[in-house]
Order: structure tokens, then sequence, then C-alpha cells
């Protein structure tokens, strides 16, 4: 298990009607009890029915209350943001943190909901907008004269690109991940359909990018786990279409330390560098209880 980096993914997104969880707390927290890094998602919708805390502002307010921990973005969705405002605020958080960023980035995958449209982004250019920016952020960051919509600017102070990992269980994806990225973060994948698709990163003469899981959590037992477990399970074959068969892998046991510790090396031996977990609680004491669990059964 010592190779095995594990991740805490933050509460970002509330359940509607109630309070955001304190992050920076948690954050601490997981600083404390020694895990490699916390991660935060990008998914506002303007919709009324998924709240979320923006991801940049999150990761800076973070930063601010931490020393070691990794700070990761999981994923930044680059369509919707202006390239060179994107630069300034990766390098002034790579300068104010110390070079922790993990830059998970992602095409987004709700571009109809009103917060695309009100940014004039359409879902047909995702694509395109995506490596526009993977093409761009290294000169950028770099403080390098760099052409931008047919303007050269040169952003100041230069600062180190961090790590790019792109996000996406697709087939585009993992051509991304060759194309422009160190790793790859796919996300509900199980150990066994992970190992088929590792061994499509390989590239002759360049080492294998990373390999960062995204899963979530169900911590305990008893029949009001299992309800959430089945509804999560119900989702992801609903709203994500997969299998389910394959739905029902997806979700990671909490059951014991002994059982996380098993399904993380089972991470491990499909190729996974990273396990970044979200657990599932109702409240911020839970998830905190949750985050202790998980830390003792990787040490």
């Amino acid at each position: 298990m010592a190779q095995l980096k594990t991740a805490i993914s933050l509460p970002t997104m509330p359940t509607p009607g109630t309070e955001p969880m304190d992050v920076v707390r948690i954050a601490r927290h997981v600083e404390q009890l020694g895990l490699e890094s916390v991660w935060v998602a990008d998914l506002q919708t303007g919709d009324g029915k998924v709240p979320s805390l923006e991801a940049v502002t999150t990761v800076a307010a973070i930063a601010g209350a931490t020393e070691r921990i990794g700070l990761g973005f999981g994923t930044l969705v680059l369509p919707l943001r202006p390239v060179p405002l994107l630069a300034a605020q990766l390098a002034t958080l790579q300068h104010l943190s110390g070079d922790r960023l993990l830059l998970g980035i992602g095409v987004g995958g709700f571009p109809d909901t009103p917060f695309w449209q009100a940014l004039g982004v359409l879902g047909r250019e995702r694509g395109r907008r995506t490596d526009d920016t993977l093409r761009l952020l290294p000169s950028l960051l770099a403080g390098k004269p760099t052409t931008v919509d047919g303007v050269e600017l040169t952003m100041l102070p230069a600062a180190t690109m961090p790590p790019v990992l792109v996000g996406g269980n697709s087939d585009a994806a993992i051509r991304r991940t060759v194309a422009h990225g160190d790793g790859w973060m796919p996300s509900l994948i199980s150990p066994e359909l992970l190992a088929t698709r590792v061994p499509l990163l390989a590239v002759e003469g360049r080492p294998r990018p990373s390999v960062t899981v995204g899963g979530h959590m169900f911590v305990g037992s008893g029949s009001a786990v299992e309800a959430q477990r089945a509804a999560f399970v119900r989702l992801l074959v609903d709203l994500h279409g997969l299998p389910e068969a394959e739905a029902e892998r997806v979700p990671m046991p909490g059951t014991s330390r002994s059982a996380i510790a098993d399904h993380f090396a089972a991470y491990a031996a499909a190729g996974a560098d990273r396990i970044g977990v979200g657990p599932h609680a109702a409240t911020e004491d839970e998830f905190l209880r949750h985050c202790d669990l998980i830390a003792e059964a990787t040490r």
C-alpha cells in the first residue's frame, strides 16, 4: 500500500437546502492525517438544483490554510475559463501554495445547463477549447510571449506548470492524456475495467502517464447504508448509462479497514497510482470520521 497515494475528494456540493460543509477545516484535518492530497470538483450548473462551491476560489482558501498537502482539481472544466485568466489564477495559486497544485482537467459534462449558456460556451466546442487551453498554458505559465486569439501577451510572474491529469473514462480522454497529460484521471470505474484501460496509455519511448482513480465510498453497514449504495448504483445506470453489472462494482466498500485496504490494493494491481475517495456522509463530523477510517486503512 505504501506506493499508492491516497486522496480525499472534498464535499463541495451540499445537499440542496443545507449549508456547505467547512471544506477548509476538512482539508486541514486530512493534512494532519498525513494523506497525500485533497481534491475539489468544478460543477456549476446554475439550474438551482445542483449547489456547488466554485473550484478555484475554494482551492485558494484551502491553500492559505494548509502547508503541505497537495491541492487537486477534480476536474477543472477548461472550456468555461478564458485562457489568460486561467493562467493568471494557476500561476498565483502555485506561488501562494508552494507549487502544490494538481491540475485535473475535463471538458465538462453538462453543457446544456444555464451556467454554460450564460457564459456563451457551446457544447460542440468543448474538445477544441480544451485542447487549445492545454496547448497554451505551459507557455503562458512559463512567462513566454504567447499568442492567444491573435493577441500576444506575456504573463508574469512566471510559475511552475502543475501536472496535468486528464479526467474522463472515454477513449477521447485517453487520447488527450497521451497528447497533453502527465496523468489520466478516470472516475466511477471498477478495478477490473481499469485494468483493461491502463494499457491504452502506453506509448513507446515515453513513461506511462500516472493513473488517479476517483470514486465514491459508503462507510459502515446496515440497511441505511445499503439503501444509499443501491440508490447510487441506480443513478450510475440511469444517468450515466453504465451496465448494471459494472455499476454494482463501482462503489468503494467501507465496511472495515481491511475491506478498504483490499479494495485499494485491487486498484493498485490494476495500474492506479493514486485513489481519490469521496466518502458519503450526511454531516461534517461524519465526513471527518470517514477520513480517519480511510487513513487508518492505508497506513
